[in-house]
């Protein structure tokens, strides 16, 4: 397998030259270049192999550009998975010059799949998307976390999840919407010692049995979660974001439920990015290598970790969740 490349692109908006911005900005940018570096594959020692470099910076290549015509019109991928939550959109309406991109990249041959973290079954993503203003048509499909989620506990043909039983504790949303669970043949619990695992969806609620959800604070859910712990239940979190970027703020997301679960001991089953099953999934839909691939967001560690993971090129926007970071102020 071959080394990977971190593109540092900013798409949405255009971010002025490297050398144009202040002494601090510059610093955070290459801060983040060195943080791409260290979740990046790294040659092995034999052929054909690779390991992962963790407290060993690898030497990337990173190129600045002001948008991703050049890439496109190169037609040098085939295909562009992407994110939607802070490249897209924010949750409420497209950033400016998504959509002509989009169609710009179709017009190339590229083959585009909604790859995200979302919870939500992939279908109401692509409806989403539609409200939104996008063309359902220039994509050829979506692979959500919450529908990898879905498919895995239905077929139960992975072993991981022939092991889970069938009553759970849900955590999900209640002003997003609460995450249906109709088909699974699943029985929500409110007792943590009735439960064989937990499912989380959200952070707002607790599902409880009529199918109803009861709103909760993350301290309220953080504490059933020590429960949890203590009788070391396995976790399948649907949504392994730790933040998303909605209308110009930073929301929390079940990821950050996931990761104080495993900081308490918890075993938690990560249905999404940065791990391989989410780029497997999306490389099947369209038929693709990795070598012919490249994923665009915005998330250093779900986006770009995850695609030198599987060992795809990967795009990193800089004007969303990690734009504060970085220096850059939302501006669309």
């Amino acid at each position: 397998m071959r080394s990977v490349t971190s593109s540092l692109l900013s798409l949405f908006p255009v971010i002025p030259p490297l050398a144009e911005r202040s002494v601090p900005t510059r610093r955070r940018l290459v801060e983040a270049r060195r943080m791409a570096a260290r979740c990046s594959i790294a040659p092995g020692g034999g052929e054909g192999s690779n390991r992962m470099a963790s407290s060993v910076e690898v030497p990337q290549s990173f190129q600045s550009l002001d948008g991703i015509r050049t890439l496109a019109e190169s037609g040098r991928f085939k295909g562009w998975f992407l994110d939607q939550f802070g490249v897209l959109h924010d949750g409420k309406k497209p950033y400016p010059g998504a959509i002509s991109t989009l169609e710009k990249l179709a017009e190339h041959g590229a083959k585009l799949v909604i790859i995200s973290n979302s919870s939500r079954r992939a279908c109401t993503t692509i409806e989403k998307l539609k409200s939104l203003g996008f063309n359902s048509s220039l994509f050829s499909g979506a692979i959500t976390s919450g529908e990898l989620t879905h498919q895995y506990l239905l077929r139960r043909d992975d072993p991981w999840f022939a092991k889970l039983g069938k009553s759970c504790i849900h955590m999900t949303w209640s002003d997003r919407g609460a995450i249906s669970l109709e088909g699974l043949g699943l029985q929500v619990v409110s007792n943590v010692d009735d439960a064989d695992f937990v499912l989380a969806h959200g952070t707002e609620a607790l599902g409880v049995p009529s199918g109803e959800s009861l709103p909760m604070n993350l301290d309220d859910l953080g504490q059933i979660l020590e429960m949890c712990a203590k009788r070391k239940i396995p976790m399948v979190v649907a949504n392994p974001d730790y933040v998303t970027v909605e209308a110009r703020a930073l929301r929390v997301m079940p990821g950050t439920l996931a990761d104080k679960y495993e900081k308490l001991g918890g075993e938690v089953k990560w249905m999404g990015k940065p791990e391989k099953v989410i780029y497997s999934a999306a490389m099947a839909m369209v038929g693709v290598d990795a070598c012919d691939c490249i994923t665009v967001g915005d998330s250093l560690h779900h986006d770009i970790k995850g695609a030198n993971k599987t060992g795809i090129a990967s795009t990193f926007i800089t004007g969303g969740i990690h734009a504060t970071e970085l220096g850059i102020a939302f501006t669309w």
